[in-house]
């Protein structure tokens, strides 16, 4: 099987695409240049078949092979604790926040089985790994920003101190969205913190970007910044 893989995303690989996404991926260079939405119909036609040979024998030496692999667990049909070893088995391969990001917001199995996905993120939270640190904070992000999580998730966010930029810049985001989605509770946190100040400020900054803020509230949250 995992020849033809390899063959078809070879049969995909756009050049302008490769010298765009290599420009925003940085510190990687084996990306072949194939748009996401061309693996995620190969994911799926696997997911669909024999994915678990695909994933015990799978290639990594490029980019595509890698996001595609985390495409695959993402979709497939199985059990909640056969999945997550799988997902155990590939977190070691992130090395980039394009597959961290990608894998997250694909583990859409998460929505039914908050509870033991919640336990299983716990060690990633606590790792002193970049990308360990990051897929834990995105998948806080993606699932977990809600009435039931929202102190916790603060609460996990705060601790974090990692000078990593790709760790720093996970909890920005995740904090900002932790406003747009419940601002009161995460206006008292953003008076009350341990975040340093570069990760602090980012979040203020991702807050007003969104388009979802109003234009008294970007004022109002610009003036929180610290100096």
């Amino acid at each position: 099987m995992n020849n033809n893989v390899r063959t078809q995303i070879f049969d995909l690989i756009d050049e302008d695409y490769q010298r765009f996404a290599s420009s925003h991926i940085p510190n990687i260079n084996n990306l072949l240049g194939v748009r996401l939405p061309e693996l995620r119909k190969i994911a799926k036609q696997i997911a669909k078949d024999d994915w678990e040979s695909y994933l015990k024998t799978a290639d990594d030496d490029y980019f595509e092979e890698v996001m595609l692999q985390g495409m695959v667990i993402g979709y497939v049909k199985a059990d909640i604790e056969k999945v997550l070893t799988y997902v155990a088995a590939f977190v070691p391969k992130i090395n980039n926040w394009s597959v961290c990001d990608s894998f997250c917001s694909g583990l859409k199995i998460t929505k039914l089985y908050k509870k033991r996905v919640w336990d299983f993120l716990q060690p990633y939270l606590l790792s002193d790994k970049e990308y360990e640190i990051r897929f834990g904070v995105v998948m806080l992000l993606c699932f977990y920003i809600d009435e039931d999580y929202i102190d916790p998730v603060l609460e996990h966010l705060d601790r974090i101190n990692h000078e990593a930029y790709y760790v720093k810049m996970a909890v920005a985001w995740a904090i900002s969205i932790c406003y747009i989605k419940m601002p009161e509770r995460t206006m008292i946190y953003l008076k009350n913190n341990s975040l340093d100040k570069f990760t602090y400020n980012k979040a203020l900054q991702k807050i007003t970007e969104s388009l979802r803020i109003d234009k008294e509230t970007k004022e109002m949250i610009r003036s929180m910044k610290r100096k």
